[in-house]
């Protein structure tokens, strides 16, 4: 089997695969050791790690990011490519073939333009730039297409699966709309759509075990790890200029052991 046979293995609805998002090799080894079995980049946590708000990434930074990650690990890594780099299905398609050479188990590819004043791709445009991404995997990377008019104000759930079905019927292997947080509408997507769903982690969502019984195929967390590191940081810095005590140091021991049992082989 593919690399990208063995990830889309690990899609079953119902026993759904957690996926973390890795920002850095290091963080990717770390979650690899931990026990996850397929991890994926972050556009945001990624950014972050330049200096950069999400968004801001090119389509050379990333893949070259997501072929340091594949490298890190003996695990499938899908790259998180934003819209591919492109408003043409050809660009897209181009991305796609960067991210098979990248050694990328995977790829997710959104309706989202870029554009804070015309945020989503039309229909027929959203579905012709996914059904260009199928072709240009050719079965050698997982194809996740992801609707994301939640994160954009536009929670009309109807048109959210109408995208979604259409991905599917485009050949999209996954599909994955990010802000679902309501479980009956979890339950209508995975219903309704006849791929694997991933669903992202949101504040106050659905449990683990809820979104099994739903029959969601994949949980992911975005940049939320990322951030959750970077939290850390600026708890310990505010220690520190505070009130001058060092109980991060406490966290810092437990962070050092974990390192250096997943960082040994290297």
């Amino acid at each position: 089997m593919s690399a990208a046979d063995d990830f889309l293995a690990l899609h079953r609805p119902g026993e759904p695969l957690l996926m973390a998002n890795a920002w850095d090799a290091g963080s990717a080894v770390l979650l690899a050791s931990l026990g996850f079995k397929a991890l994926a980049t972050t556009s945001s946590g990624f950014a972050a790690t330049l200096g950069r708000l999400d968004g801001s990434v090119s389509r050379e930074e990333a893949l070259t990011h997501g072929a340091t990650l594949a490298e890190a690990v003996d695990v499938p890594v899908s790259g998180d490519l934003e819209n591919g780099f492109a408003d043409d299905p050809e660009g897209v398609a181009e991305t796609v073939r960067g991210a098979i050479i990248a050694g990328l188990a995977g790829c997710s590819i959104e309706d989202h333009t870029g554009r804070e004043d015309d945020p989503i791709y039309p229909f027929e445009a959203a579905v012709e730039r996914v059904a260009a991404a199928v072709l240009a995997a050719d079965g050698r990377i997982v194809v996740t297409a992801r609707c994301e008019r939640l994160l954009y104000g536009m929670d009309d759930l109807g048109e959210i699966v109408r995208r979604l079905q259409a991905f599917a019927e485009s050949g999209a292997d996954v599909v994955f709309a990010p802000g679902l947080a309501r479980l009956e509408d979890i339950r209508t997507v995975v219903a309704e759509v006849d791929r694997p769903v991933n669903v992202l982690t949101v504040r106050g969502g659905p449990t683990m075990a809820e979104l099994a019984e739903a029959g969601v195929a994949r949980v992911s967390v975005g940049g939320a790890f990322a951030f959750t590191a970077l939290a850390a940081v600026a708890d310990a810095a505010e220690e520190l200029l505070g009130p001058g005590t060092t109980g991060f140091l406490d966290r810092a021991r437990r962070g050092s052991a974990a390192a250096r049992t997943a960082f040994r082989k290297g």
